[in-house]
């Protein structure tokens, strides 16, 4: 048995996916990879998923320790900033092969 946070996953394949699996974590991530977003411009990124989802799925994400919040109180409107943390780079590879096995099917289906 592993543990992450608390939750215990019978192997290590069942925690990555515990911890980015889901409709919209990896997408998340992907977007993440080039740089800090805003929250509207992932919203932006990401328009078929609902506000209450993205929220949870960041805060979830944030838990984590995948990525971080930043909010900018100096003056109004606040503003928050999401980016990925160090423990949430070492994902990217990861995520990047997810994103080109998609584009592979994608290539393959087309022909």
């Amino acid at each position: 048995m592993y543990t992450f946070k608390g939750k215990e996953y019978p192997c290590c394949t069942s925690l990555t996916m515990g911890i980015i699996g889901g409709k919209w974590k990896t997408v998340i991530l992907y977007h993440l990879i080039e740089g800090t977003l805003r929250y509207h411009e992932l919203r932006k990124q990401m328009p078929t998923v609902t506000e209450r989802t993205l929220s949870l799925q960041l805060k979830t994400l944030e838990e984590d320790g995948i990525i971080k919040r930043k909010v900018h109180t100096s003056k109004p409107p606040l503003k928050v900033e999401y980016s990925l943390t160090e423990f949430g780079k070492t994902l990217v590879p990861l995520i990047q092969s997810i994103a080109d096995w998609g584009n592979f099917v994608i290539e393959k289906s087309v022909g």
